[in-house]
């Protein structure tokens, strides 16, 4: 009598911790891009087979390779990994899955490349752009060959972002009075002492302003021509030294303290959005579409970029690596800007941005006569955002944005202590 079993080969497959890759026809097996997928740790029995891109990535931190003219050694082999490699091994098989061969076309993306860094060897990436997160097709050699300049290699270099942050502040306002929230948010910046220089960028309908109108800042003030794109105030700015970017709208209200303790923190996660305003985005199932919600709530996917930290690295993702079409729309719209970004750090990252402390609290501006009314006063402005989160994601393939219930506070923050303890006490006050 014989018992029938019947398997889940997909359940079996994501619920193993090695897989066995024979030869097919050829060397190779598809059971090989299988085991990639599951995370399950590929045992090699293919004597001889070249595996693929072996030219930049570094296989023996994935796989196990096997004799096929000792399988009765294959047990004893894979007893003998370690729990530590067994994990290390799995984690790598899903960096490489995500990274290179989880669709066509970036299989497709990863051969042409690595035929362009044979091309252009003298800007070609190194073996551990290729090998560690987010990989090497969100490393861009154009934008530097040096592991120190990009935000994702600071705790495998044993080093630590710079101390200092360029300050970006993205005006559409004409400049009519020293009254304006601009005049104060520079102040506030110019006591800050991490800030090593302001850029505003001029997106008004009035032409830029001489530089005698503006006030004097102890560091340096830089204004240029945004010429009326909402992009602009992502684009790699030659200007920008540091390694820190602060965006800022003109109307954005912040204590020096908030500023300082936000940049203290994205010290700690530069590869993230680090900042104030939190959004959330969500699935609606009648409707068969994503939502866009600005409601307070505990959870967030998206930290707006009108009071934000993130490297200035990610101007030149946003210049270089996105299609022209999501620019062109966001320009058009003037709107989603903020969005998008958010969706192209996230999906580098595969991480949700980082929110900080702040005064809830805040009163509203009255608007300056002769200047345009806020934009997110206007009724059309929250469907054209709508209408971006599900856009963004159509061109992404897939929803990157993370949700998250991470917030981080200054030690003490709120706490019934006496405000002598407190670092930041002016968080607290209305």
């Amino acid at each position: 009598m014989f018992l029938l079993c019947r398997f889940d080969y997909q359940e079996l497959l994501h619920n193993s911790t090695f897989c066995l890759v024979p030869r097919g026809r050829r060397l190779g097996s598809f059971r090989f891009l299988e085991s990639l997928q599951a995370a399950c740790v590929p045992v090699l029995l293919s004597n001889g087979w070249e595996l693929p891109f072996s030219e930049v990535i570094q296989w023996n931190q994935a796989v196990i390779e096997g004799d096929e003219r000792l399988l009765l050694q294959v047990p004893s082999t894979v007893r003998a990994v370690g729990i530590e490699r067994i994990l290390a091994l799995r984690q790598r098989t899903q960096m490489l899955w995500e990274a290179y061969f989880s669709s066509v076309d970036k299989i497709v993306l990863t051969t042409l490349e690595i035929i362009k860094d044979r091309v252009y060897s003298h800007i070609s990436r190194n073996k551990m752009m290729w090998n560690s997160l987010p990989g090497g097709l969100m490393v861009l050699p154009e934008y530097s060959t040096h592991l120190a300049h990009y935000p994702f290699y600071y705790l495998q270099l044993g080093l630590s972002p710079g101390q200092d942050f360029t300050a970006v502040i993205h005006t559409t306002s004409p400049l009519l009075s020293q009254s304006q929230p601009i005049m104060k948010l520079l102040h506030v910046l110019s006591k800050s002492t991490y800030c090593s220089q302001i850029i505003i960028v001029w997106n008004s309908e009035k032409p830029m302003p001489h530089r005698s109108k503006w006030p004097a800042t102890p560091v340096p003030l830089t204004v240029t021509d945004g010429r009326r794109k909402t992009s602009s105030r992502f684009l790699p700015h030659a200007a920008i030294e540091t390694e820190a970017v602060l965006s800022l709208d003109e109307d954005s209200v912040l204590l020096t303290s908030e500023i300082n303790f936000a940049f203290l923190v994205w010290r700690s996660f530069p590869e993230r959005i680090v900042g104030y305003p939190p959004r959330s985005h969500f699935w609606e199932p009648v409707k068969k579409a994503w939502g866009y919600t600005s409601k307070w709530t505990n959870e967030y996917s998206i930290v707006l970029t009108g009071a934000a930290f993130y490297h200035r690295y990610y101007h030149h993702l946003f210049s270089h690596y996105l299609h022209s079409s999501l620019r062109t729309l966001v320009d058009r719209t003037m709107n989603c800007e903020d969005i998008l970004m958010n969706f192209l750090v996230s999906s580098v990252t595969h991480l949700p941005p980082v929110k900080v402390a702040q005064r809830k609290q805040y009163k509203e501006l009255p608007t300056i006569q002769g200047t345009k009314m806020a934009p997110w006063a206007n009724p059309e402005h929250f469907t054209q955002r709508q209408e971006c989160v599900n856009t963004f994601a159509s061109w992404f393939g897939y929803m990157p944005l993370v949700h998250s219930q991470f917030r981080l506070d200054p030690v003490l923050f709120k706490d019934h202590v006496s405000v002598l303890r407190k670092r930041y006490k002016d968080l607290e006050r209305v």
